[in-house]
């Protein structure tokens, strides 16, 4: 959503960012204007105040902080009527429950707005049951400083997409509201409208019969084990597209024995192309979920490629491109990185066949 016009926004933008004693001290202004009546209280919100998400103002507005005409409305539902005047309250962020812990990270790109970072293999996204520490959000907490915002009423960084804990690669993160706004709805779109890029390498078992192609078939949780994802063509499945060029091929030119894919997604189910290919026959070499049937073929491979499978311990996932519109400044950023050291060293294996 673009920016709000200046007459729904009155005071939105007058505290310093960096004053939490400024910021409670006046609540923002707005007044509705005569074609956005009969819209929702929250969604109105989201768009007159553009530092603030959504799920944010419908928090702020069930915790008693929005008044219309001075009476404190507690229904994000509520439609607006042109004219009213409406008060919104922005309390400081409470403490951050995760801790900052000093785990390096390869910072790739920073600046006020948001950072990306080049994610290493074994690194947990976000605390969670059995990972409540050594994250990366942890990490950012720590790397970050006073310097991140309050998104969500949290003073943490704003993660808007995940890589699995073993996929190496590109990410980026928010550390201003404005900023986690701006990038989740790129992510939201999946840059289907936008300039936002997401290109991974894996390597998989065998290879496409096709150089290129589309793998469409939607994902939902895998109704024989709650552990993993599954294509779902009986209605509990989300739509998945992923679009997949062969990059390269290994082993005997007429019996190929694995295949180096270029993968770019439309849509961002967990696991995604983990699923897309293990469903193709062609799961992710080191893939502990959805590549175990193909365990015994590492076992049958050629040295230094069967030592090199069997030592791996992670699916070989590794998001290589990252392009996004900066949120705050309309800047188009794109970075690229290499193969990891430990994918680079499986690949060179495999070319050795």
């Amino acid at each position: 959503m673009g920016e709000a016009p200046e007459e729904w926004r009155d005071g939105a933008e007058d505290e310093p960012a960096d004053d939490e004693a400024a910021e409670t001290a006046r609540p923002v202004e707005v007044v509705v204007p005569a074609e956005a009546a009969g819209r929702r209280l929250d969604a109105f919100l989201a768009g007159a105040i553009a530092e603030l998400s959504r799920s944010r103002l419908k928090a702020l507005i069930e915790e008693g902080h929005v008044r219309i005409g001075g009476a404190t409305i507690g229904e994000p539902k509520r439609p607006v009527n042109a004219g009213e005047h409406i008060e919104v309250d922005r309390p400081p962020p409470v403490a951050a429950e995760p801790e900052g812990e000093p785990i390096p990270l390869d910072v790739v790109y920073e600046d006020a707005d948001l950072l990306v970072i080049d994610k290493p293999a074994g690194l947990v996204v976000h605390p969670a049951a059995g990972n409540w520490t050594g994250t990366l959000v942890n990490a950012l907490i720590a790397h970050c400083g006073a310097s991140l915002s309050g998104i969500g009423g949290v003073r943490r960084p704003g993660i808007v997409h995940r890589l699995d804990k073993d996929t190496t690669g590109l990410m980026v993160v928010a550390k201003s509201d404005a900023a986690h706004k701006g990038l989740a709805a790129q992510f939201a779109d999946h840059g289907r409208s936008g300039p936002l890029e997401r290109g991974y390498r894996a390597l998989v078992w065998g290879v496409p019969s096709l150089p290129y192609g589309s793998i469409d078939a939607p994902i939902g949780r895998s109704t024989r084990d709650r552990q993993k994802m599954a294509i779902r063509k009986d209605g509990g499945g989300k739509e998945a597209v992923t679009h997949y060029t062969l990059e390269d091929r290994y082993g005997d030119a007429a019996a190929p024995i694995a295949s180096l894919v270029d993968c770019r997604l439309e849509t961002g189910r967990t696991h995604q192309i983990r699923v897309h290919f293990a469903a193709m026959g062609h799961p992710l070499i080191g893939d502990p979920l959805y590549g175990r049937g193909f365990a015994t073929k590492a076992e049958k491979l050629a040295e230094p490629a069967r030592s090199a499978v069997i030592g791996f311990p992670r699916q070989a996932l590794h998001a290589w491109l990252l392009g996004f519109e900066h949120p705050v400044t309309g800047e188009t950023l794109r970075f690229e990185s290499e193969l990891p050291e430990d994918l680079a060293e499986l690949v060179a294996a495999f070319e050795a066949l």
